[in-house]
């Protein structure tokens, strides 16, 4: 940066600081950890711009001030007029350096991709360098994807706080995925308090969330992202303490895997049986099943006690040693809103019950319906000239879950 990029640059930090409440300074610097709290605490905000860019440099600064501004929130104008030409500027050189980069291609590199358009004008897959492979791990949704993920170095990761238990006293900002039901426990004194669980994910990972109160219940929407201060660690669970302050922000990017997997650290599942082994078990028995939907119907039953009759849905589930009909109530109706006859789906936390010999299996509270498509063969053949033919199977597993919950 020039000098006088860097003079222009101080004076519009200096007019954003100034521009700032007192809360939002303070939730600043929160956020700037690689200053230290000492001089946090000491210093004047009119002092505060060269600190900044004495520790984050000025390029550093100007991206980590644009990224601050838009969690604490301010994304009004006047801020970003006065971000703005700093930030375009910052981008166009980064650009610049990575043009030169690409720009500049060694002879080995030619002389593979020579190779490899050879490869591919005769139709040949060359398995160590296959570009279908490398779109597909560059695919942040393909589960063997290598695409690395980067965390601002002012907040933690998820799967960072899993690994070290703390949060080093940076925020988390994560995805509330899943919510339980409000649940109740009893005090020493007898009194009577409630609580309940989420399943958040972020970029990395996914976790279990153990939250207090009704309020937060209240304020605490599913997919919607917040971020997490003053977290504590307790057996894999992330508490929420009375300490914790969490506020709406910015949308994060989490993947459908995640997202699966964050719902299941609420609704606890049970294990997955064979058809012809659930016949085995009692009444009421809790129990998971997978396999090809062969039928679905709707039908409306008449219920003794209200006089009144109500719609329930009943589908047929197929595995390779039988069937079971499956009887979804009231809203877990929904989970099977977009599953046709032909899908492979899973059916989590169903319950047994037995009707004339025949078992059946109900629904629950924590039922949840998986459409799960698993694996895709492709077969390509080459024969060079005059030479043996060569058969190459090439398996892509492709694992994709479409959760349907119940609102």
């Amino acid at each position: 940066m020039s000098e006088k990029s860097t003079t222009g640059w101080k004076r519009a930090l200096t007019k954003i600081l100034e521009d700032l409440s007192e809360e939002q300074y303070q939730k600043m610097l929160e956020f700037l950890d690689k200053i230290p709290k000492s001089v946090k605490r000491s210093s004047l905000r009119g002092h505060m711009t060269q600190f900044i860019i004495e520790h984050y440099g000025e390029d550093g600064s100007i991206s980590e001030i644009s990224k601050i501004m838009e969690e604490i929130p301010r994304r009004d104008h006047a801020i970003q007029d006065l971000l703005r030409p700093f930030v375009e500027k910052l981008e166009e050189d980064k650009k610049g350096e990575k043009k030169k980069r690409n720009g500049a291609c060694s002879k080995p590199e030619k002389k593979r991709r020579r190779s490899s358009a050879g490869f591919q004008k005769n139709n040949v897959v060359n398995d160590s360098d296959s570009s279908d492979d490398e779109s597909q791990n560059d695919d942040p949704e393909h589960p063997q994807s290598d695409k690395k993920i980067e965390i601002p170095s002012w907040r933690t990761s998820i799967k960072n706080l899993k690994n070290s238990g703390d949060t080093d006293e940076k925020p988390i900002i994560a995805k509330v995925v899943q919510k339980s039901g409000l649940r109740t426990y009893e005090t020493k004194t007898k009194e009577k308090k409630f609580f309940f669980y989420l399943g958040v994910a972020d970029e990395t990972d996914c976790i279990k969330v153990m939250m207090y109160g009704k309020e937060r219940f209240k304020s605490l929407e599913e997919g919607r992202t917040y971020l997490f201060r003053k977290v504590l660690m307790e057996k894999e669970v992330m508490k929420v303490t009375k300490k914790t302050i969490f506020s709406k922000t910015r949308e994060t990017e989490v993947s459908k895997d995640l997202e699966l997997q964050a719902q299941m650290l609420v609704y606890n599942q049970s294990p997955v049986c064979s058809i012809t082994k659930i016949q085995s078990f009692d009444e009421i028995t809790s129990v998971s099943v997978e396999g090809t939907v062969t039928e679905i119907t709707s039908v409306e039953v008449k219920l003794k006690r209200k006089r009144t009759k109500e719609k329930r849905i009943r589908f047929q589930l197929k595995d390779k040693t039988g069937s079971v009909w499956i009887t979804l109530w009231r809203k877990d109706m929904e989970q099977l809103r977009e599953t046709s006859v032909g899908d492979f789906v899973k059916v989590i936390n169903v319950k047994t019950s037995w009707y004339h010999e025949t078992v059946y299996l109900n629904s629950t509270d924590f039922t949840r319906i998986c459409k799960v498509l698993v694996i895709v063969l492709f077969w390509t053949s080459w024969c060079s000239a005059g030479g043996p033919g060569l058969n190459q199977w090439r398996i892509f597993c492709h694992y994709v879950t479409d959760q349907h919950k119940a609102h």
